[in-house]
C-alpha cells in the first residue's frame, strides 16, 4: 500500500478519533449495563461482539459527522484546528460519506441479530448521532441531544437479549446516563468554554455560568441515585453496590479536579469519568457470577 493511500487512511482513523478511545469508552460502559442486566449476566459472545463493535462504529460514525458540522468552527478552537477536516486534510464531503458509510456497516452488524425490535430501534440511534452537532447552533444545553445519543443502545440491548424491552427499567438507566453525559461533557465543554464564546457555539458550561460545578455535582448525585435505585430494584448484591461506590470516589475526584475551573484540569476530569462506568459495569459483572 503505497504511503499517500496510508496517509488517507491515517486522516480517516483520526477524523474518527480512533487514536482517542475515550468517547468509545463513555459510550460502551451504560450500553453494558444495559446488557447485563437484560442478559441476567453473561449475554453470549455474539450479542456481546456486536454491540462492542457496533459502539466503536457508530462512535466513529459520530465523529466523523461532528467535525461535519464544526468544520467552520474547528479551525478557530485551539484544541481542534488541527483535526483533518478543520486543517483541510480531509473534504467535507468526505466526512459525509464515511458518516453513512460507517453507519450502514453498524446496520449491517445489528442486522445480524435477526432482531426486528432492535433493528427498528437503531435508526433514533443514527438519527440522535446526526442530529448532535447541530444542536450546539440551536440548544444551549446540547449535552442533552448527546445524553439521548449515547443512550440509545440501552433499549436496544434490551430488545437483543430479551426480545423485549422493560421500559421501566430501560428508563431508569436512560435518565441514569443522561444525567452522568451532562455532567461530563460540562467538564469538556469547560475547557473550551472561552474559544466558544468567541465563536458563538453553546454548551451547558455557558449555560450554567457559575454554577456549573454545582448542577455537575448534582446531576452526578442523582445519576447516581437511580442507579442505585435500579440496583434495589433488581434486587442486586454487594458487588454492585461496590461498583457504586467507586463510581461515587471517581465524581468526587472529578469534582476536586474542576474546583479551579482550570481548562486542562476539566479536561482531566472528563478523560477521568469513563472509570465511573466502567467501576458500575464490572460491578455488575461481578455479581452475576
Amino acid at each position: 500500500m503505497n504511503s499517500p493511500t496510508l496517509s488517507r487512511l491515517a486522516d480517516y482513523a483520526q477524523l474518527m478519533r480512533l487514536h482517542r478511545p475515550i468517547g468509545i469508552y463513555l459510550l460502551l460502559w451504560p450500553t453494558l449495563w444495559a446488557l447485563w442486566l437484560a442478559a441476567d449476566g453473561w449475554p453470549g459472545w455474539h450479542l456481546l461482539l456486536v454491540f462492542v463493535l457496533g459502539t466503536v462504529l457508530m462512535r466513529s460514525a459520530g465523529c466523523a459527522i461532528n467535525d461535519f458540522a464544526d468544520r467552520d468552527f474547528d479551525p478557530h478552537v485551539a484544541r481542534t484546528r488541527e483535526r483533518p477536516l478543520a486543517a483541510g486534510r480531509v473534504k467535507p464531503g468526505e466526512a459525509l460519506r464515511l458518516f453513512v458509510l460507517v453507519s450502514l456497516i453498524a446496520f449491517g452488524l445489528l442486522s445480524s441479530l435477526h432482531n426486528l425490535q432492535a433493528i427498528w430501534l437503531s435508526l433514533p440511534a443514527v438519527l440522535l448521532a446526526g442530529a448532535y452537532p447541530f444542536a450546539k447552533r440551536h440548544l444551549d444545553i446540547p449535552q442533552a441531544i448527546l445524553g439521548l445519543a449515547f443512550s440509545a443502545g440501552i433499549p436496544m440491548a434490551f430488545a437483543a437479549a430479551r426480545h423485549d424491552v422493560d421500559w421501566p427499567l430501560a428508563t431508569s438507566l436512560i435518565a441514569a446516563n443522561l444525567l452522568w453525559v451532562i455532567s461530563y461533557d460540562t467538564y469538556y465543554a469547560m475547557t473550551d468554554r472561552e474559544d466558544d464564546l468567541k465563536i458563538g457555539v453553546r454548551s451547558s458550561a455557558i449555560l450554567f455560568g457559575r454554577h456549573d460545578r454545582l448542577i455537575t455535582a448534582l446531576t452526578q448525585a442523582l445519576s447516581l441515585a437511580i442507579l442505585l435505585g435500579v440496583g434495589l430494584a433488581t434486587q442486586r448484591g454487594a458487588w454492585f453496590y461496590a461498583g457504586l461506590a467507586v463510581a461515587t470516589l471517581c465524581a468526587l475526584y472529578e469534582q476536586w479536579l474542576i474546583r479551579e475551573r482550570e481548562p486542562q484540569a476539566c479536561f482531566r476530569a472528563f478523560l477521568h469519568a469513563h472509570y465511573s462506568g466502567l467501576a458500575i459495569w464490572l460491578g455488575l459483572v461481578l455479581d452475576f457470577l
